[in-house]
C-alpha cells in the first residue's frame, strides 16, 4: 500500500477500532465493573492480610527484646511456630468452627479442611488465619523464659483451632447460614478488640497463673525484682512494626476497598499515638520514670482499644479511647505486679484490659447512638462471655498440660536459658561462650 493511501486509511481504521471497543465495552460493562470491584476488594484484603502477617515480626522483636538474652531465640521460635502450626490448625478446624454454617448460633458445623470453595472465601480464610495467629502469639511473651517449647506449641494449636474460633463464631460467624448469638444481639467488635486481643490476653493470664513467675522475679516478702529486657532497641522497632501492621488489621476488616478505610486508618493512628501519651501521663502523675517500654506498650494498648470501634467513632473519640487504654495499661501492669503475676511483656494489661475498654468504648462512642445504655450492656455481655470462655478453657488447658506433659521448664534449664537447653542455639555466641562449651547438662 502506498504511503498516501496508508495515511488516508488511518482515520477510518481508528474509527472502526474505537467503535468495536466501545461496542465490546458496552456489552461487557456490568460484568467487567463487577469483576473489577471484586478484584480490587480482594487485592486490598490480601495486602492487609500481609500487613497483619508482618505483625508477627513485630511481636517477635518486641517479646524477644523484653526477655533476657539467654531466651531470645526461644521467644522468636515460639512466635515463628505460632504462625506455622496455627495456620494449619485454623485451616483444618478453626475456620469451620468460626465461619461454617451456624444454625444454633453457637458453633460452625461445616467447611472443615476447606477445599473447592468459592474463590472469594479463600481470601477471607487467609485474612482470618492471620488474626488467629495474633491471638495465639499474645501468650508467648506473657510466659516467656520458663515454658517448655512443645507444651507451648500444643497450647498454641488449641487456641488457634478451638478457643479463638469458637468465640469468634459467636461474635462474627457465619459466612454461609445462620449467625452467632452475640452478633444477633448487635455486639460491636469490628476488628477484634475482644475476639482477638481479649481472648489472647485472658488466655495469657490463665497461662501465667498456672506456670507461675520466673525464678527470682519476686522476693520472699513479695517484693518485685526487675528482670530487664536485653534489647530495648528491638522493642521499639517491634512496636513500630506492630503499629504499621495495625493499618491492615483494622483497615482490612472492611473486606472491601471502600472510602471508609480512610476514617478507620486515621482513627487507628490517632488511638495509637494517644495510647503512648496516656501511658506517659500516668507515669508522670505517679512520679515514675518515663519508660520507653511503657510508651510502646501504651501505644499498642491504644491500638487494641480502637480495634472494636474504629469504624463507628469520630476521630476525637478515637483519640480519647486510645488515651484511656494507654493509661490503663500502666495501671493494670502495676496491679498485676502487686499481685505477684509475672507478665514479661505486659500482654494482659495491654491486650486483655485494652480489649475490654475498647469494646465498651465502641458502645459508648458510636457516632449515631452516643452513650446508648442498651448497646453498652450488649458490649459488657460480650466482654464477660469472652472472659468466661477464653480464661476458663485456657486455665483448664494449661492445667492439663502442666499435669500431663509438663508446662514449665526445669529449674536448671531456666537458669541456663531456654535458647540452648530447648533449641541448642544461642542468640549471641560471642558473649555466651560458656553455655556452648559446658553442654546442655
Amino acid at each position: 500500500m502506498k504511503p498516501a493511501v496508508r495515511r488516508a486509511a488511518r482515520p477510518f481504521a481508528c474509527a472502526v477500532l474505537l467503535a468495536s471497543l466501545a461496542a465490546a465495552s458496552h456489552a461487557a460493562d456490568p460484568t467487567t465493573i463487577e469483576q473489577l470491584k471484586s478484584g480490587t476488594d480482594m487485592v486490598w484484603m490480601m495486602a492487609a492480610g500481609a500487613l497483619v502477617f508482618f505483625m508477627q515480626a513485630g511481636f517477635a522483636l518486641l517479646e524477644s527484646g523484653m526477655s533476657r538474652a539467654k531466651n531470645a531465640i526461644n521467644v522468636i521460635m515460639k512466635n515463628y511456630c505460632d504462625t506455622c502450626f496455627g495456620a494449619v490448625a485454623y485451616w483444618a478446624v478453626g475456620f469451620g468452627l468460626m465461619f461454617g454454617a451456624n444454625a444454633s448460633g453457637w458453633i460452625g458445623t461445616d467447611r472443615f479442611l476447606p477445599h473447592a470453595m468459592p474463590e472469594a472465601d479463600y481470601g477471607l480464610l487467609f485474612f482470618q488465619m492471620m488474626f488467629a495467629a495474633t491471638a495465639a502469639t499474645i501468650v508467648s511473651g506473657a510466659i516467656a523464659e520458663r515454658a517448655r517449647f512443645w507444651a507451648y506449641i500444643v497450647s498454641s494449636v488449641l487456641i488457634t483451632g478451638l478457643i479463638y474460633p469458637v468465640f469468634g463464631s459467636w461474635a462474627w460467624g457465619s459466612l454461609f447460614s445462620g449467625q452467632g448469638w452475640l452478633r444477633e444481639m448487635g455486639f460491636i467488635d469490628f476488628a477484634g478488640s475482644t475476639v482477638v486481643h481479649s481472648v489472647g490476653g485472658w488466655s495469657a493470664l490463665a497461662a501465667i497463673l498456672v506456670i507461675g513467675p520466673r525464678l527470682g522475679r519476686f522476693g520472699p516478702n513479695g517484693e518485685a525484682r526487675p528482670m530487664l529486657g536485653h534489647n530495648l532497641t528491638s522493642v521499639a522497632l517491634g512496636g513500630f512494626i506492630l503499629w504499621l501492621g495495625w493499618f491492615g488489621f483494622n483497615g482490612g476488616s472492611t473486606a472491601a476497598a471502600t472510602v471508609g478505610i480512610g476514617k478507620i486508618v486515621l482513627n487507628t493512628h490517632l488511638a495509637g499515638a494517644a495510647g503512648a501519651i496516656g501511658a506517659l501521663a500516668v507515669l508522670a502523675l505517679g512520679r515514675q520514670p518515663v519508660l520507653m517500654t511503657a510508651a510502646v506498650n501504651g501505644s499498642i494498648a491504644g491500638l487494641v482499644g480502637i480495634t472494636a470501634g474504629c469504624h463507628v467513632m469520630e476521630p476525637a473519640y478515637a483519640l480519647l479511647t486510645g488515651f484511656v487504654a494507654g493509661g490503663l495499661s500502666v495501671l493494670a501492669g502495676w496491679l498485676l505486679e502487686a499481685g505477684r503475676i509475672d507478665d514479661v511483656v505486659g500482654a494482659v494489661s495491654v491486650h486483655a484490659v485494652g480489649g475490654v475498654w475498647g469494646t465498651l468504648a465502641a458502645g459508648l462512642f458510636k457516632h449515631d447512638a452516643m452513650f446508648d445504655l442498651r448497646q453498652l450492656g450488649v458490649q459488657a455481655i460480650g466482654c464477660g462471655v469472652a472472659f468466661a470462655w477464653s480464661f476458663g478453657t485456657a486455665l483448664l488447658m494449661y492445667w492439663l498440660l502442666a499435669r500431663g506433659v509438663g508446662l514449665r521448664a526445669s529449674t536448671l534449664d531456666e537458669q541456663r536459658g531456654l535458647d540452648f537447653t530447648e533449641h541448642y542455639e544461642i542468640g549471641y555466641p560471642e558473649f555466651q561462650q560458656d553455655a556452648v562449651h559446658r553442654g546442655k547438662r
